[in-house]
């Protein structure tokens, strides 16, 4: 079951952090908000993702269970 990052704007204060740790699906708004990729979590940024969580210093970041498949990374 693939997880979804997702932001509360109420508890929110923009300190930017989220988007320094996981760049590959947070982006800051001209504001310093999170902007968050709503895809599901991709595998190989799972234990990031979690980290992130974690280390929101406004506990505004949740991972949530979603039904949609975890996109896979394609092999060359």
């Amino acid at each position: 079951m693939a997880e979804t990052l997702r932001v509360n704007p109420i508890n929110c204060s923009g300190h930017g952090v989220c988007a320094e740790l996981l760049p590959e699906l947070i982006i800051l708004d001209e504001w310093g908000y999170p902007i968050v990729d709503q895809r599901p979590v991709p595998p190989a940024l799972d234990l990031e993702a979690r980290r992130t969580v974690a280390a929101c210093p406004a506990l505004a970041l949740k991972l949530i269970r979603t039904d949609e498949p975890a996109p896979v990374r394609k092999r060359y």
